[in-house]
């Protein structure tokens, strides 16, 4: 029997229509979090800032 995989919003098994998650409500929470900026990728980059000024100061 093949494991079924979670949804990583809810913890609910997922379905195929909205994988990887268990219902568009999910997805649209994950959006949300993407657009609020909750998630963030890592950066070495020591110019990465939140005063990013547009590259206007160059």
């Amino acid at each position: 029997m093949m494991a079924s995989k979670k949804c990583p919003t809810c913890g609910k098994v997922t379905r195929p229509k909205f994988r990887p998650f268990c219902s568009q409500r999910c997805a649209d929470i994950d959006l949300g979090k993407w657009l609020k900026e909750d998630y963030r990728l890592p950066s070495e980059d020591e110019t990465d800032t939140d005063e990013w000024d547009g590259g206007e100061n160059r």
